[in-house]
């Protein structure tokens, strides 16, 4: 069947009459496989003379130009994007770190007891509970003037707070609306000062309350700082009270201007700072 219709199409030949003004009209006759023949012939010969223009010369330049540009535009894109994945990859690592060190604060802050194999244990031994204050600081004496006024068993095992920055308290205590501590209004780069003495367990940025300071005390006691501008100590870290541990700032998104969040908590149980801080 095949080849019957090749014959038939070899066979088949093509009139042409051109319409031409004259007195004669004349016909051309073609077969229809040369026809075929002579469009390969030439569609091949213009391919070739396209790819010799393309090779030998800047033809292609001008030809493609806008598709180089697009794919110069692509290029640098998928750079960009590639950056901004290695950048979120960093941030998240460091979100993920940071939540891990917020989480094993939150549990040494409810222990007194810990292991002798944890990291810290070092520096918790060489911890003398009784030389907290610096004797020869002003709020040394401060200290022990309060502590004689509490004329109660052993006054050295008595645990107070002070006020851990100048300013005005500019929102209280309100834990019904979430606010778990009271703000004090000051301006950047205000000192901020541990309230009380005892343990630096977190230290650290977050994206929420920005540069963050996490203190440890006795009688399960833990205070906290946030917003700071910068950060003077280190987790693991002994301070005392009344020592310079950070300026105030505007750090974090959770903040709408300068001023340091302040909290207390007890037994893992926020308290409101006002009823115990001493003034």
């Amino acid at each position: 069947m095949f080849k019957i219709i090749l014959e038939t199409i070899k066979k088949t030949t093509v009139y042409i009459t051109p319409n031409f003004p004259t007195l004669q009209t004349r016909r051309y006759k073609f077969k229809l496989f040369g026809i075929f023949n002579i469009v390969a012939l030439y569609s091949f010969f213009v391919a070739l003379v396209v790819i010799t223009l393309l090779a030998l010369t800047p033809l292609k330049d001008i030809i493609f130009i806008l598709e180089n540009e697009k794919l110069v535009e692509q290029t640098d894109r998928i750079q960009e994007l590639e950056e901004k994945i290695n950048l979120l990859t960093f941030e998240l690592e460091s979100i993920s770190s940071t939540n891990k060190r917020l989480k094993y604060a939150m549990i040494l802050a409810g222990t007194d007891s810990l292991d002798s194999t944890s990291a810290i244990y070092d520096s918790l031994r060489r911890f003398n509970k009784k030389k907290m204050v610096n004797e020869g600081s002003i709020f040394a004496s401060i200290t022990n003037l309060i502590k004689s006024l509490f004329n109660e068993g052993d006054s050295l095992t008595k645990q107070f707070f002070i006020r851990p920055t100048t300013g005005i308290v500019l929102n209280k205590f309100n834990a019904d609306k979430g606010h778990l501590g009271i703000d004090y209004a000051v301006k950047e780069g205000t000192p901020v000062v541990a309230s009380s003495g005892g343990l630096v367990i977190f230290a650290g940025y977050t994206a929420k309350d920005g540069y963050s300071l996490i203190i440890k005390h006795d009688n399960d006691y833990m205070t906290v700082y946030k917003h700071c501008d910068q950060l003077l100590k280190n987790e693991r870290e002994y301070i005392n009270q009344g020592d310079i541990v950070a300026f105030s700032g505007n750090t974090g998104y959770n903040t709408t201007g300068a001023h340091l969040h302040f909290e207390i908590w007890k037994n893992n149980k926020q308290i409101d700072p006002i009823e115990i801080l001493i003034n």
